[in-house]
């Protein structure tokens, strides 16, 4: 983290408004013409339980959530299950202050709410003797007696980011502007009050003497902030789909609930259904009647999705799915992020897969790899998922607005028309030759839709004939099997020559060393990189989004030209690593992991110390919660 940028927390308790005023407050920095990060920490829990949101903020672009963070305004937990510190969660009121300071920088700022908070609470987590160790700034301010004073207590948030304006000698303008668009009348009146109060209260009381203030920048263009779950949702709409179906699920809801929010619009259809089973299976025989289909879930929703999916890729229907991992296994922590479902929504389903998996890395790539998503799956009558996570569906930033400024892509991919089934084989009975052996360098035999003249074909799960009767001859099963297993070919081979790679490099092009990556981890591994080439190391790094299938070529090229590899993820057993070993074993000696699965994601700091004492060989564990796999034959 460098000096000039501000990571402001706040912290209260599920239900407290934590999220909105986050949300708000970022917007407020971005219109002032910085770049904007957050980072969202919360209990699986509707009402109480300590959360936070951290926002980064800078005059430079911005990837990832800092190392730490310098300014903690705390209002306590409202939602408290129990006051008693004998009570088995302890004292939850206190815990937005006490389980926020261990990250708090040197020299940063406190903020909370006496109105809540005691002295006595305080007294207990000696925050005036670490105050002074860590020389921290401490403002106790009664947000609850000051909202209430001007308006109700439920306004106390706006009383803290008043305090917090103040104390980073920050311009009202732009966060009065939110409020003016967000409300009116009366509660809009009572919360300027209370915004004024609070600043002039503040400035009024206090004598500053930290160095902190809120970085000054500026935007040459019009900016959006926007989560990994606006994105996914943006380029489904943009890539033509019209329906989804869903069942909620922390932390995929987003997205089903962004497109039922926006598909009213432009006649689309949005189903919430009983199950994740009735969910895929709705989307599939939408794609099947000829709309541009999708579904998702999360980890043990999307297990329930392996059969629709399986069908999917047996009668070649195009679809896309969305799986957002969480901690698991089971329901695990279901709000906390971890990149441990690869393998699974690689391989789930009986038999052998045949689906592409993309896992973009950044609220640019979500967009993009979604649009592909569509592309490919209606090009190449083919399941196609977007697998990503809890942080990056939640996370925040600022993106240009003219990066959406695009065509939509509302065509069918290789459905035919009732002119070009004219021309097509057909059984003696009249079926259409739906699954046929006609040579086709794709290996995709195009399709029809039900009531096209000429387009009759059955569709089963079973194996199936040319016209789609139930086939166990062998040669026709060898032949039906290859050709969905060789689809992948014609895909990567696609994927290689006629588009932009969807992986991303970084770092020094000559270096020996390389750090790999995948997905949300992608922004603190970015400047990890950069970090320790500033310092003197030669580092590159490859995060990459292409799961299935695998791109090899880039793949080969990046490991050949590097003497080791340290790989970095999200989870306890170096999935990725090891998909890097099944599909390349012959680079297994050159890699090594660092993991993480405590329900955080990495700091760029970790990334640091990963290497550091990984490669430079220092005699000593790694002070955070990592862990370093060595390579294959250590």
């Amino acid at each position: 983290m460098s000096d000039d940028e501000l990571i402001w927390r706040i912290a209260g308790g599920s239900g407290d408004g934590i999220d909105s005023t986050s949300q708000n407050f970022a917007k407020a920095l971005m219109r002032s013409g910085l770049d904007i990060f957050t980072h969202r920490h919360y209990p699986s829990r509707i009402r109480g339980g300590h959360t936070y949101v951290e926002i980064r903020a800078a005059d430079h672009e911005v990837q990832s959530r800092g190392d730490g963070y310098n300014f903690l305004l705390s209002l306590g937990d409202s939602f408290a299950r129990n006051p008693q510190e004998d009570a088995y969660y302890g004292n939850e009121e206190i815990k937005p202050l006490s389980e926020n300071l261990d990250e708090l920088r040197e020299g940063g700022i406190i903020v909370y709410d006496e109105g809540l908070i005691s002295e006595e609470d305080v007294d207990a987590i000696d925050l005036e003797e670490r105050a002074e160790e860590n020389n921290w700034h401490v403002f106790p301010m009664d947000l609850r007696g000051l909202a209430r004073e001007h308006g109700r207590e439920v306004m106390r948030n706006t009383a803290g980011v008043g305090v917090t304006a103040a104390l980073l000698d920050m311009d009202l303008e732009h966060i009065e502007d939110l409020m003016s668009d967000a409300m009116g009348g009366d509660i809009l009146e009572s919360n300027l009050e209370i915004l004024h109060e609070a600043y002039e209260t503040t400035r009024e009381e206090y004598e500053f003497e930290h160095d902190l203030r809120a970085p000054e920048g500026t935007h040459e263009t019009e900016q959006a902030l926007l989560s990994g779950s606006n994105a996914i949702a943006y380029g489904a709409i943009d890539g033509g789909c019209r329906f989804i179906a869903g069942y909620p699920m922390t932390p995929w809801t987003d997205v089903f609930t962004i497109l039922s929010q926006n598909f009213p619009d432009m006649g689309g259809v949005s189903e919430q259904v009983e199950d994740e089973i009735a969910a895929a299976a709705l989307a599939v025989g939408a794609s099947h009647a000829g709309v541009k289909a999708m579904s998702g879930s999360s980890g043990g929703g999307f297990a329930l999705m392996s059969e629709p999916l399986g069908l999917a890729e047996m009668t070649e229907t195009p679809l896309v799915l969305v799986e957002s991992m969480r901690a698991g296994p089971s329901t695990g922590m279901p709000t906390k992020p971890e990149q441990s479902d690869l393998e699974f929504v690689l391989y789930t389903s009986q038999g052998d897969s045949s689906r592409v998996v993309f896992a973009p890395g950044t609220i640019e790539e979500a967009y993009e790899q979604t649009r592909l998503a569509f592309d490919i799956a209606w090009e190449y009558q083919i399941p196609t998922i977007i697998i990503y996570d809890q942080k990056l569906s939640g996370e925040n930033t600022n993106v240009d607005v003219e990066f959406f400024d695009r065509e939509p892509e509302p065509g069918l991919g290789s459905t035919l028309t009732e002119e070009e089934l004219k021309e097509a084989a057909h059984d003696a009975s009249g079926k259409f030759e739906r699954f046929g052996y006609d040579d086709n360098e794709r290996n995709v035999s195009k399709r029809s839709l039900p009531g096209q003249k000429g387009g009759r074909y059955l569709a089963t799960g079973n194996e199936h004939s040319p016209v789609g009767h139930i086939e166990e001859d062998s040669d026709n099963r060898v032949f039906q099997m290859t050709r969905r297993l060789e689809k992948l070919d014609s895909i990567r081979e696609e994927l290689d020559e006629d588009h932009p790679s969807n992986q991303t490099y970084f770092g020094d092009e000559t270096a020996d060393y390389g750090v790999i990556t995948w997905g949300s981890s992608q922004g603190a591994v970015v400047e990890a990189v950069s970090r320790l080439n500033e310092a003197g190391h030669s580092v590159k790094g490859i995060s990459v989004s292409d799961m299935m299938p695998f791109p090899e070529t880039e793949m080969t090229e990046f490991l050949e030209s590097v003497d080791e590899a340290m790989v970095v993820e999200m989870n306890g057993t170096g999935q990725f690593r090891g998909l890097i070993q099944k599909e390349l074993g012959r680079f297994g000696e050159k890699l090594t992991s660092l993991l993480k699965y405590n329900g955080n994601p990495f700091e760029p700091a970790e990334v640091v110390e990963g290497y550091e004492v990984n490669v430079a060989e220092e005699d000593r564990e790694p002070t955070a919660q990592v862990r370093i796999e060595p390579a294959a034959g250590d």
